[in-house]
C-alpha cells in the first residue's frame, strides 16, 4: 500500500534532529494525515520516514511565566479546541481548527502539521498570523525562532532548514490580552472540505468600548501563503467601531491580498468573499470584544 525505503522512529528532539541530519532526503511524519495521503498519491514514493509521534515532550499547551501561551507541534487538533488555556485566551484558534477534516482527523492530525506543509488554506494559519505566532525551531545548531509571518516562504515551502524541526509555536501575552476574535472559513461543503478562503481577525477595544485601539486581520488562500493585511489594519486602527468604518476597512483589505483563480473559485468571487468574510469577522471580533455595531 506504502512504498517506504525505511521508518526511523525518534526517541526524542535531540534524535529527530540526529536521524534528519544522517538521513538528508526523509521526510517527518507525525499524524500523517499529510503525508499518508501524498504517499499513496506516489509523490513520495521509496521516501525514508523519521517519525517523530511518539514525543510527548511535543504534545500540549502550556503557559509561561511571562504569559507566553506554548503550543507544541504535536497536539492534535481536537485536544486544541478542548484545552482551558485555548478556550480562556484564544478561544479563536479552537473554532479554527475545529473545522479541519472530520472528527477523525481532527484527533489524530496535529498543528504542527498543518502550518509545516506549508498551504496556504490550513484553517490553523490565518488565526496564527492574526496572533503574531513566533514558531520555535530546533536543528543541529541549536533553537532558532521565525516570526510565522517569515515562516512561509512561498506556496508548500516553509522556512525549516536541513536536520530542523518545529518544536514550539509561540504566542505573547501582548498579541492575545485583551483581543477577541472570529474565523471564518467558506468552502463549497460544510465539512471534509478545504478553505476556498479563510479570514481570521482580532481586535482590542478602548475602555469605553466605542473605538478600536488595535485591529489584527489575516487570510488563506488570498495568496500564495496566509497573509496579512496590514494597510487595512493601519486604516482601522484608531478609528471608532461603526459599520461604516469597519465597511471601508473591508474594502481597503482588497489592496493588501493576490488571490488566484483555481477551480475551487476564481480571482474574482475570491475577492467578493474576502471583502464581504472580512466584515463579517471584524464585526463579530467588535462583538466579542463587548463593542456594539
Amino acid at each position: 500500500m506504502y512504498d517506504i525505503k525505511a521508518l526511523y522512529e525518534a526517541e526524542s528532539v535531540e534524535n529527530a534532529v540526529q536521524l534528519l541530519t544522517e538521513h538528508p532526503e526523509a521526510v517527518i511524519i507525525a499524524g500523517g494525515s499529510d503525508v499518508l495521503i501524498k504517499m499513496r498519491e506516489g509523490k513520495l514514493a521509496g521516501c525514508e520516514l523519521v517519525s517523530i509521534y511518539g514525543l510527548d515532550e511535543l504534545r500540549g499547551v502550556t503557559m509561561e511565566e511571562d504569559g507566553t501561551i506554548r503550543i507544541r507541534p504535536l497536539t492534535s487538533f481536537s485536544h486544541i479546541t478542548k484545552n482551558p488555556i485555548i478556550q480562556k485566551y484564544i478561544n479563536v484558534l479552537g473554532e479554527a481548527v475545529d473545522m479541519v477534516g472530520g472528527p477523525q482527523i481532527r484527533n489524530i492530525g496535529t498543528i504542527g502539521g498543518n502550518t509545516c506543509n506549508g498551504v496556504t488554506s490550513a484553517d490553523s494559519a490565518s488565526t496564527l498570523h492574526a496572533y503574531d505566532a513566533i514558531m520555535e525551531i530546533t536543528g543541529p545548531y541549536g533553537v532558532r525562532t521565525v516570526p510565522i509571518h517569515d515562516f512561509y516562504i512561498s506556496a508548500g515551502k516553509v522556512d525549516l532548514k536541513h536536520g530542523e524541526l518545529l518544536t514550539s509555536i509561540l504566542i505573547k501575552k501582548e498579541s492575545y490580552e485583551n483581543y477577541y476574535g472570529h474565523y471564518i472559513k467558506y468552502a463549497m461543503r460544510n465539512a471534509m472540505d478545504i478553505a476556498t478562503t479563510g479570514c481570521s481577525a482580532n481586535v482590542k477595544l478602548s475602555d469605553d468600548k466605542k473605538t478600536i485601539v488595535s485591529a489584527r486581520i489575516a487570510y488563506g488562500v488570498a495568496a500564495p501563503v496566509p497573509i496579512r493585511a496590514k494597510s487595512a489594519e493601519e486604516f482601522l486602527n484608531g478609528k471608532e467601531a461603526t459599520a461604516e468604518n469597519i465597511a471601508a476597512f473591508a474594502k481597503k483589505a482588497l489592496d493588501d491580498v493576490n488571490p488566484r483563480t483555481s477551480w475551487r473559485a476564481s480571482k474574482e468571487l475570491r475577492l467578493q468573499l474576502i471583502e464581504e468574510l472580512s466584515k463579517r469577522a471584524m464585526t463579530e471580533a467588535v462583538r466579542l470584544a463587548g463593542g456594539e455595531i
